[in-house]
């Protein structure tokens, strides 16, 4: 289950059929559009501006979204794929991009409709990522333009994914069997007999 919290007056407020796996915390000021997805320990910190993000859109295992106080909101569009272990701090993602495992955006960064930013990349504040660009590295660079329809085919494929998987999980968490909480193999095994 998720850890869904008030601060400053502040409450999460979701759009229709969002998914949250265990270990999910959602804080403050954090609106979310229909048919989100948050994965298993995926952390959004709306505790000192507001996160905003669209329909469709996915944050998985790890990933963690916090803002720059009252400077840098996190803004993020409709069917984004926020991989695994991801750190997002005050910066906008528009419509249909995709943000690779492990990658850093920083404060103010702007990435663009359908742009794809590589697993590990660090998008330093202030970098403007255009639209339909591949950027990559430590700190990242432009790398190329990629193919509109290939990454639109892509990026709203990955996002489309995720809302199908959610369905997965609600039919698995509708029967309590399917989920132990145990600490050893063994425990499991015991309770499984």
């Amino acid at each position: 289950m998720a850890l869904i919290k008030t601060i400053k007056g502040l409450t999460p407020k979701f759009g229709k059929r969002c998914y949250f796996s265990e270990g999910v915390a959602i804080i403050g000021d954090v609106t979310l559009g229909d048919d989100c997805t948050l994965w298993f320990n995926a952390i959004l910190r709306g505790d000192v501006h507001f996160i905003k993000i669209g329909n469709r859109t996915n944050i998985q295992d790890g990933s963690c979204l916090h803002t720059l106080n009252g400077k840098a909101p996190i803004i993020i569009g409709d069917d984004v794929t926020v991989g695994h272990n991801v750190t997002l701090h005050g910066c906008t993602i528009h419509d249909g991009a995709l943000i690779g495992m492990g990658a850093t955006i920083l404060d103010h960064a702007v990435i663009g409709r359908g742009a794809i930013i590589a697993a590990g990349a660090l998008i330093l504040s202030n970098t403007v990522v255009g639209e339909g660009e591949l950027w990559g590295g430590v700190p990242a660079k432009f790398i190329k333009k990629v193919d509109a329809e290939q990454a639109r085919t892509l990026n709203i494929g990955y996002a489309a994914h995720y809302v199908e998987y959610a369905e997965w999980f609600r039919a698995a968490d509708t029967d309590p069997s399917n989920t132990c909480y145990c600490n050893t193999s063994e425990e499991f095994e015991q309770r499984n007999k």
